[in-house]
């Protein structure tokens, strides 16, 4: 990826001690970086494209008096399951011992059991169905997420990492414009949209898992594998960790209102903006979103990096999407939606690499770095169970989408003060 700076160059980890249990000290090569943002990219574009475009489109069809609610089951759904799944495959990842190393089976399995999710999705025809074959498909991505995560903690020096953070955090929102390309261009149809989906999902988690070997955790140094103790770990107590607990709430407030303001986009430009052809409407309103979050995500990554200080710019990103969110709320227009993408990806570019390299500095352990970074992730899914259960009322009965947007304001403004209450991180 051009622009990447590198100290000292390397091309596979660069973690000292035994398995790369130790603080990273080598700076990561542009190649690394590109390999993981393109696995990254991967399962985003799996996750979202479905979210935003195929599920609705597949379940309008199926039941279009009801889509709304629908949807809302399905995602919900989908998300309770990633809730369990990538803590879970996040500490069985801290468990292998194969002589792949920890993370690359993850990528590559996940990847597998995901793309099988999304086949089973696409051949259904009804909502118990499609809600199953979406289970499924999360609970193989949210595997594969958990080793896409844990390599930036792993391998990346502290002083780099929210340049490689911003470099993979923009690849959640390119993998929406890519597959909302190919889905909405390409491969029109329901199958065809999930296929390819499941094809590409598997072919770019492969340069990764194959170019760049990881270190092989010795049998000595694996924690026990025993269920009841990996259950028991997945709960990390506040009062022991208060910055991990302050870092996952921040985390979770701001997925949440992210998760209100997108969840019935394509329903918003439909009813409210009355846009003409809503599918590419959303199409076009990700591409400036994901245009202006590319602006800011590595730039402000490595002022970040440079300065080593990481909450004044989680706290400014929600400033921004909270005046993005706003004006959605009171100008139900095509161009304010337009404004307000832009806003919006400026704003979540910057909180996508300064958010990451915060949440890797306040990890309880070494050794659990992939089971402590799937409990943070639970405050990305965990909005997408909670966001439905809050935003079909507040559509149907207090206020509409003027209403939802307003929360989401709030909501995110709410998410970058509690950001100040992360001591260890400056």
């Amino acid at each position: 990826m051009p622009g990447l700076s590198v100290d000292t160059p390397l091309d596979g980890p660069g973690t000292p001690g035994p398995a790369g249990l130790g603080e990273p000290t080598v700076r990561v090569r542009a190649g690394w970086t590109a390999a993981l943002s393109l696995s990254t990219l991967a399962v985003f574009m799996a996750f979202m494209t479905p979210i935003q475009i195929l599920l609705p489109l597949q379940l309008e069809h199926i039941d279009p008096a009801h889509k709304s609610t629908a949807l809302a089951w399905v995602t919900g759904a989908g998300a309770l399951v990633a809730v369990f799944a990538n803590p879970l495959a996040g500490a069985l990842s801290d468990r292998t011992v194969s002589r792949w190393g920890r993370r690359r089976p993850w990528i590559v399995g996940g990847a597998l059991a995901g793309a099988a999710g999304l086949a089973l999705t696409a051949a259904q025809h009804s909502v118990p169905g499609v809600a199953l074959g979406w289970c499924v498909a999360q609970a193989g991505l949210n595997g594969m997420l958990a080793g896409v995560t844990t390599p930036v903690a792993d391998t990346v020096p502290v002083g780099q990492r929210a340049e490689v953070s911003g470099w993979t955090g923009i690849m959640q929102s390119f993998g929406l414009v890519l597959g909302a390309l190919l889905t909405t261009l390409l491969f029109t149809g329901i199958w065809s949209g999930y296929g390819t989906l499941a094809l590409l999902t598997v072919v770019f988690a492969l340069p990764f898992a194959l170019r760049f070997p990881e270190p092989v955790l010795p049998r000595a140094l694996r924690p026990a594998l025993d269920l009841r103790r990996i259950l028991a770990g997945l709960w990390i107590s506040p009062g022991a960790h208060p910055d991990f607990a302050w870092a996952w709430l921040t985390r979770f407030l701001i997925n949440l209102g992210n998760a209100l303001g997108t969840l019935y986009l394509l329903f918003y430009l439909t009813d409210s903006v009355h846009y003409g052809d809503p599918g590419t409407g959303v199409l076009v309103l990700t591409v400036i979103y994901t245009l202006f979050a590319a602006a800011t995500a590595v730039p402000v990554g490595r002022i970040s990096d440079r300065r080593g200080r990481r909450k004044p710019f989680v706290a400014l990103s929600c400033g921004v999407m909270a005046v993005a969110a706003v004006l959605l709320a009171f100008v139900h227009s095509w161009t304010a939606a337009m404004l307000a993408a832009a806003v919006l990806g400026a704003g979540f570019g910057i909180y996508l690499a300064v958010d990451q390299a915060l949440v890797t500095q306040v990890l309880p352990a070494a050794l659990d770095r992939a089971k402590d970074l799937g409990v943070i992730n639970v405050a990305n899914s965990g909005p997408q169970v909670l966001a439905p259960a809050l935003a079909a009322p507040i559509v149907a009965f207090l206020g509409g989408y003027t209403a939802l947007y307003l929360a989401t304001a709030v909501v995110t403004v709410l998410g970058g003060v509690l950001v100040r209450n992360v001591r260890s991180v400056d």
